[in-house]
């Protein structure tokens, strides 16, 4: 069994029917200036029942490509809006 890699992020956007766009941020090293830089990269989630809303910060996890740009599928809401 492979391990399935897991995001926490806030949605920003509800992207159609059935899917949500998530900002996850990461903090990191910057390397000259050895000062904590935030990094965003923004992720399709998968959303089967149309329960998130903007502002939401969810759990999604990893699964087989469900479409050209979306590979994540919704595991939980941790805090609503």
């Amino acid at each position: 069994m492979t391990h399935k890699r897991e995001i926490q992020g806030n949605v920003v956007k509800i992207a159609g029917d059935k899917t949500v766009t998530i900002v996850v941020e990461r903090r990191v090293m910057h390397p000259r200036y050895h000062k904590v830089v935030k990094r965003f990269k923004k992720y399709l989630v998968h959303d089967e029942r149309n329960e998130c809303k903007v502002g939401d910060e969810v759990i999604a996890t990893e699964c087989r490509p469900l479409s050209k740009t979306k590979s994540f599928r919704l595991k939980s809401v941790v805090k609503g809006a």
